[in-house]
């Protein structure tokens, strides 16, 4: 059996020493770089690689380089656990990083539209502390929780893959290919709708997310598999995508993107974790993993509900779309569904959110 490791009997955990001075690090640079450029999307700029580098600092740079206090880990080798989570989360930062060069964040000119809408609502003094306070310093210390599963597998490296890693990480690709397609969904929309040719449909593809200003894409036989929706006129009048995935949830590559880290913190937890164990009151705290993705689920909440207080007002028929389609999950979709049929007001809302055609896939 190989050795336990004991760290310190007082002082931070040698192996969170340096992930929380970066993160510290983090926090002061975005919040000083938003005040000075008057730019606040600093941390959307990292946001694609941070929980990558704090999971493979554990996952593979402990057990490869790990010295002094952290020796322990570079005699015990890789846990493969760990390694795979790494895995996965660089596919996951692959496909964010593709997303976000071609929204524009990365331009040090371009920032988020939803935070000039805040600032023009709120005195310049209370913006600057809720820079720092939510933007700088909530959301960096949320993107250290994300990778913190991935801490918790580091410990595993006597524990073998089973079928659970292997069947999470089938769940965890099959979401980023479908975040993917969400995506890209939304994108040849913006394409058709800011670049619309005199005639009434056309194929349009790429990828990227609602209220891009300036979307880049490709047409015809280039276009993504499962983004070669036929745009119309009535879909540029209406202002926002109701097809494909968007015709069953709202923002299905939100309900994407916390599916994927709940399936990150279930990695730890069921390496160890039977289903009576995990409902052994003795055993609760094996499922702190679960932690970081509830808290990201909270920030998606509260973000969303003031993107889409934005998209009422800009568009007449959002409303209609809120009460015909559920934020998140499809099986709210079909819940509204059978509630707007007793009320027999289900072809009227389809008309307005679907159009004529009253499809949810073409």
């Amino acid at each position: 059996m190989a050795p336990v490791f004991e760290p310190r009997p007082t002082g931070l955990d040698p192996t969170l020493a340096f992930p929380v001075k970066f993160c510290l690090f983090n926090i002061a640079w975005t919040f000083l770089a938003g005040e000075i450029t008057g730019n606040v999307s600093q941390v959307d700029r990292v946001w694609t690689f941070l929980p990558v580098i704090y999971s493979a600092y554990w996952g593979l740079y402990l057990p490869l380089y790990g010295n002094g206090d952290n020796q322990w880990f570079k005699d015990q080798g890789i846990s493969p656990r760990a390694a795979l989570m790494v895995l996965l989360q660089v596919l996951w930062s692959c496909r964010l990083s593709y997303n976000t060069a071609r929204r524009g964040l990365f331009s040090l000119r371009d920032e988020d539209y939803r935070w000039a809408i805040f600032r023009a609502k709120i005195p310049s003094w209370l913006f600057s502390v809720f820079n720092f306070g939510f933007i700088a310093l909530t959301q960096n210390i949320l993107l250290f929780l994300m990778a913190l599963p991935a801490h918790h597998a580091l410990f595993q490296h006597d524990l073998p893959l089973g079928t659970p890693d292997y069947v999470l990480a089938f769940l965890a690709v099959t979401v980023l290919a479908t975040q993917f397609t969400a995506d890209n969904q939304q994108h040849a929309f913006q394409t058709f709708k800011h670049n619309r040719p005199a005639q009434d449909a056309r194929l349009v593809t790429s990828g990227d997310v609602q209220n891009d200003p300036k979307p880049q894409g490709q047409v015809g036989s280039k276009a993504w598999p499962g983004a070669r929706q036929i745009w119309t006129e009535e879909d540029t009048q209406r202002g926002f995508v109701t097809k494909g995935l968007w015709a069953w949830s709202r923002h299905p590559n939100f309900l994407c993107e916390q599916t994927f880290w709940y399936l990150q913190a279930l990695f730890p937890i069921l390496a160890t974790t039977t289903l009576s164990e995990a409902t052994d009151p003795d055993k609760i705290t094996a499922l702190w993993p679960l932690v970081p993705p509830l808290a990201l689920s909270a920030l998606f909440i509260a973000s969303t509900m003031f993107t889409e207080s934005i998209s009422r007002g800009k568009y007449p028929g959002y409303e209609a779309y809120q009460s015909r389609v559920g934020m998140f999950s499809p099986t709210d979709t079909l819940w509204k569904g059978l509630l707007l049929r007793a009320r027999g007001e289900l072809e009227k809302i389809n008309q307005i959110v679907y159009g004529n055609a009253h499809g949810k896939t073409e």
